[in-house]
């Protein structure tokens, strides 16, 4: 990674008690040292990588799980095809021990294949797990999972929740970027993308500042940090952030969690819905939808359906679960047309 990125702003001493809004509704990138050191995971994984992937096989039992493989000439970078219509690793469906087998057998290997499960439900993966290693994240009811893998290179990407990334075991080197960088990241397909969300087409490892000449300014907003076992980082709702593991054995829990209602959907679903229907429109019917955009949503707010009465608002009254079921409703049968 270019030298360019700015330190992360790190908080010492926090503990899992310490861990309120102050830090779990920052809108920036907290790093957070030592605090899962205590977790016996974390222990294992100080011992040796052979040792983290015994603690893990512990708790495995018959669990099978997504996992991607790819040669060694990726280097661990999973990655598009050269004409960006498919990937350069498999995606397998395998038994979670399987995957600890194969990380095993080239941990004394040069160059190894590049090996990675990603985003997997701890409770499902590793019951009892969490018994043992976890954060109590209080009512926030977080989705808890687990990535394991070797050397890997997970392209600059966002999620839609907040996020605490806990690392178990091995180093990560985080890069992030605030919200509105897209542009300078030049992001990919976003129907076609390795693993869910659209990532930045850029190797941070050797970027091409030529093909890519904005990503000199996304540099210049990058914060960084690398960071070691019991160490972990709160990455705030979409905060673009590359990841690297630095080491033979990775391993790396994190909480996702949203600030807002269960039944209020992802806003993806509305991207794509305004790139079917707003996006082509001529210049100025774009910019007159823009606009209300701007007073329906954006900039909503008192005043926006103040000259109504209360009973006739509609779907301007505010959002809660049932009007969001009606809303649903009424969308299914639109584009089931």
């Amino acid at each position: 990674m270019p030298p360019a990125a700015n330190a992360i702003r790190e908080i010492a001493g926090v503990t899992p008690a310490d861990l309120d809004a102050t830090i779990l509704a920052s809108t920036e990138p907290l790093l957070l040292r030592g605090l899962v050191a205590h977790w016996p995971v974390v222990a294992a994984g100080r011992q040796s990588p052979q040792a983290a992937l015994d603690y893990l096989r512990r708790w495995c039992g018959d669990a099978t799980v997504n996992a991607m493989l790819g040669p060694p000439d990726i280097k661990g970078r999973f990655f598009y095809n050269a004409a960006l219509d498919g990937f350069n690793f498999q995606s397998l469906r395998v038994r979670l021990d399987a995957v600890l087998d194969e990380l095993a057998k080239h941990l004394a290997t040069p160059a190894p294949p590049a090996i990675y499960v990603g985003s997997t439900t701890i409770d499902g993966a590793l019951p009892g797990f969490r018994h043992e290693n976890d954060v109590d994240l209080g009512p926030r009811d977080p989705l808890a999972s687990i990535w394991i893998g070797n050397r890997t290179r997970i392209a600059a990407h966002y999620d839609v929740p907040d996020n605490l990334a806990c690392i178990a075991a091995g180093r990560r080197r985080f890069t992030l970027f605030p919200p509105g960088q897209q542009h300078n990241l030049y992001i990919g397909p976003i129907d076609l993308t390795p693993a869910g969300q659209p990532i930045s087409l850029v190797d941070f490892a050797q970027p091409d500042l030529a093909r890519f000449p904005r990503f000199a300014d996304a540099l210049a907003q990058a914060q960084s940090a690398e960071l070691g076992p019991g160490d972990a980082l709160f990455i705030p709702s979409m905060w673009w952030h590359h990841v690297e593991a630095l080491d033979d054995v990775n391993v790396l829990v994190n909480y996702w969690w949203r600030q807002s209602p269960d039944w209020m959907d992802t806003p993806n679903n509305a991207l794509m819905h305004a790139l079917m229907t707003v996006r082509d429109l001529p210049p100025a019917q774009r910019a007159a939808w823009a606009e209300l955009f701007r007073h329906y949503v954006f900039e909503a707010n008192g005043e926006t359906a103040a000259h109504i009465p209360p009973g006739a608002r509609g779907l301007l009254a505010p959002m809660n679960d049932n009007v969001s079921r009606m809303v649903r409703a009424q969308l299914l049968k639109r584009l089931n047309r």
